[in-house]
């Protein structure tokens, strides 16, 4: 026994000294992945300030990732910003971003709180097509929907952009839906006893408690609505109408692309989005927590 124990000692003390060796490793090895995806994610982002801030002499004759010899150069911001009319592209893509997300939160909460608090025949049915859409890709559909579009006389039209942008958001809705199954019906129960319609019940009831579910949905829309560059570049054809994802071509043409310019509008476009995240990025990931998870 007594010669056991020293033996035991040490098999424990390599077993330690093992364990704490496989954590110091699977230690590196995960903040060595985010410092290298880091890295690769930031690259470009670098790119266009290091760019931004060349001549265009300066950018013919260097590497993309050579230093630029005035960092304080915004001659390139101002042209930028002059040249592609973006006050004009901001405020267009600004009205959009507005209505697009008033209308879709309420569009997709009202037919959230139908499909989910209510049974009748074809419930089952319209989430089903709804599945099916969203499986279907946008390219498809394109030609059919520009059809409807001439027919309506809305192409090239703010109006029928807007409209075109407003359709409804499956996943906005699933997520909606699930948040209202989460909601305890007995809520509903309470105030109709109470003597409140469906619609109170819905408004100043339900309504405020969507708040995570609605900060998710958001931010998902807007994201896809002020960078979305195919359809408005199809359907805005009217330079007055340009939104900001189709200012950055008025650098590109037959003679060549002005790479320096194009860079300082990439990081003009980038501020807004940059400061709303920096302003609301407590909510934003309180959001996110919150529609990803089901109680």
């Amino acid at each position: 026994m007594t010669k056991a124990r020293p033996r035991a000692r040490r098999i424990k003390a390599g077993g330690s000294a093992f364990y704490k060796a496989k954590l110091a490793f699977f230690s590196f090895l995960k903040y060595f992945s985010l410092v290298f995806f880091a890295f690769w994610m930031l690259l470009p982002l670098v790119s266009c300030f290091v760019t931004a801030a060349k001549t265009e002499q300066e950018y013919q004759s260097t590497s993309v990732m050579t230093m630029p010899k005035n960092w304080f150069n915004f001659d390139n911001y101002v042209q930028a910003f002059k040249t592609s009319n973006m006050g004009l592209a901001f405020r267009n893509s600004l009205i959009v971003l507005v209505v697009v997300l008033v209308v879709t939160t309420l569009i997709g909460t009202q037919l959230a709180y139908v499909l989910s608090r209510f049974t009748f025949p074809g419930n089952g049915f319209i989430r089903g097509m709804f599945t099916v859409a969203a499986l279907l890709p946008g390219i498809a559909m394109q030609v059919a929907l520009y059809k409807m579009m001439v027919n309506f006389g809305a192409v090239n039209t703010m109006w029928g952009y807007i409209l075109m942008m407003c359709g409804t958001d499956v996943i906005s809705i699933y997520v909606f839906i699930q948040f209202f199954e989460n909601i305890p019906v007995s809520l509903d129960e309470s105030a109709i006893v109470d003597g409140a319609s469906y619609f109170t019940v819905y408004s100043k009831i339900l309504l405020p408690l969507l708040k995570p579910a609605i900060v998710t949905c958001m931010i998902l829309k807007g994201v896809g609505v002020y960078n979305e560059y195919y359809a408005s570049n199809l359907y805005l054809q009217d330079a007055d109408l340009k939104t900001i994802a189709i200012a950055l071509y008025s650098f590109t043409g037959p003679m060549g692309s002005q790479y320096n310019l194009i860079c300082a509008g990439v990081i003009i476009t980038l501020l807004p989005m940059l400061i709303l995240f920096l302003v609301f990025q407590k909510q934003i990931y309180n959001g996110i927590a919150a529609g990803a998870v089901k109680e």
